[in-house]
């Protein structure tokens, strides 16, 4: 699920940051031990996050990569690596392209792939990012130089105003600019040139589906935005659609691709913990907590979200900081504004607090509360904000769930393990009960055929492999 979606959802939790203890990045992390092996240099890693510790996989990644650089004759040196995220997405910085765990599970075979790095590769050749810095600065000079001149602030977020949106149209361009080198570099390097339409096909069906997920119209990325960086998808297939290129014959490789993918990890890092329903399990930092029925949970390096239909919002994280003396102490001398009916409370066996945030401008009318709970040597801590004519009821939903918290066992931290994707045949079995063998609580046909680019249930069963994931 793409975290990005729903942060309209969370400005109320910004107010609630002064909950947890200042920290570096580097501490904060609801879900960040020990990295594994580190395959990327550490200022990369810092940028974009772990590699995937697969060699195998790493290698065949690159082998694509360089095969499309070399049959366009592209400049330069270029290293390229699957990031261990679940999400799917692509991106670069100069001399990098990156392709995650979670793009990698929605491509059907190599020449989508072919299509992913090409699309990066066109960004890094023209050096968008670089232009689009310039185009940045001369804004921000502008709106500078015009409430300067005019002596009015009014005038200089006007300015401002008119050049974000002139930005971000420039930023559309860009992406329909790299849609269209990238089609060239793959057809020269052999890749069948359909593969570029593809991949944007995969991208919004995984849209829609997380669309459907959080309970919204399924054409919601459908839709043109005058404030968008990117353009629709619809309008991405629009201008690849006469270009000649477009249905250039070539390869596939599907069964190398599928030989490639198969047993990867489609979940988070154990190091980042893992979603299971409405509940979060950290094997690593060994806890526990499970969010009110019916409520997305999101996990992200730096911490776990969880959404209620009406928006009421928790977010978990823990922090290596430590406080002396009593929770409780600490949330009533040093949190401002100081929150009020602070309690000293055991959660799980555990040292805990909690206390409600003063209403004010800030927060509005909403509930909001902190809880803090000593866990061996972090502190955990949640967030939570109600608001609505129900919130008085759903604060309560979203306590009783902080809760919950608990330390898990060393056989219950051992056991857990990521969902992997697996390459079957589908032969002898309904598609109802692929869809069953999916590990996941609710549209498991939706994330079956959106797994394998399906339309129907009945293309399942035509074909002579396809993919699922287990636990």
């Amino acid at each position: 699920m793409n975290f990005r979606r729903i942060v309209a959802s969370v400005t109320l939790l910004a107010a609630l940051a002064a909950c947890a203890p200042q920290v570096t990045p580097s501490q904060s992390n609801a879900a960040s031990a020990a990295r594994g092996p580190q395959t990327l240099p550490s200022d990369i890693e810092r940028l974009v996050g772990p590699a995937y510790d697969s060699p195998a996989l790493q290698a065949y990644v690159d082998r694509v990569g360089q095969k499309v650089v070399a049959a366009a004759a592209l400049p330069g040196t270029f290293r390229f690596a699957v990031l261990d995220q679940p999400l799917a997405n692509a991106h670069a910085v100069p001399g990098y392209v990156f392709v995650t765990r979670g793009l990698l599970a929605i491509l059907e075979d190599e020449a989508e792939l072919a299509a992913a790095i090409g699309h990066e590769l066109g960004h890094l050749v023209q050096r968008h990012a670089a232009q689009r810095a310039r185009v940045r600065k001369d804004m921000l000079d502008a709106a500078v130089a015009a409430a300067t001149t005019s002596g009015s602030v009014t005038v200089g977020r006007s300015v401002a105003t008119a050049g974000l949106l002139a930005l971000r149209r420039y930023s559309r361009d860009q992406e329909l600019e790299a849609d269209k080198l990238a089609l060239g570099y793959i057809t020269k390097a052999g890749y069948r040139g359909s593969a570029m339409e593809a991949l944007i096909h995969r991208l919004r069906s995984q849209s829609q589906l997380e669309a459907k997920v959080m309970g919204e119209a399924p054409d919601v990325g459908d839709r043109p935005s005058a404030s968008s960086t990117h353009p629709a998808p619809i309008e991405r297939l629009e201008a690849l659609s006469g270009l000649p290129d477009n249905t250039a014959p070539g390869q596939s490789n599907q069964k190398e691709y599928f030989a490639a993918i198969d047993g990867m990890s489609v979940d988070d890092s154990p190091n980042e913990g893992f979603v299971r329903g409405t509940s979060f399990l950290h094997p690593t930092l060994r806890l526990a907590f499970t969010a009110p029925p019916d409520y997305f949970v999101f996990n992200e390096s730096d911490g776990v979200l969880a959404v209620g239909r009406d928006r009421s919002l928790m977010f978990f994280s823990c922090t290596t900081d430590q406080v002396p003396g009593r929770l409780d102490d600490w949330m009533r001398n040093k949190l401002k504004p100081t929150p009020t009916d602070i309690q000293a409370i055991e959660i799980g066996g555990a040292e805990a607090a909690i206390g409600a945030r003063p209403r004010g401008s800030d927060t509005g009318l909403a509930q909001a509360r902190y809880v803090i709970i000593r866990h061996g040597e972090r502190i955990c801590y949640f967030n939570l904000v109600s608001e609505g004519p129900g919130q008085d009821r759903e604060i309560g939903l979203l306590v009783n769930a902080a809760r919950s918290f608990r330390s898990l066992s060393v056989a219950e931290a051992a056991a857990l393990r990521p969902y992997r994707l697996r390459i079957v045949s589908p032969a002898g079995s309904t598609p109802s009960q692929l869809a069953a063998r999916m590990p996941y609580q609710s549209l498991r046909m939706d994330r079956l055929l959106v797994l394998n680019a399906a339309d129907t249930p009945a293309d399942l069963a035509r074909r002579a492999e396809i993919k699922i994931v287990e636990p």
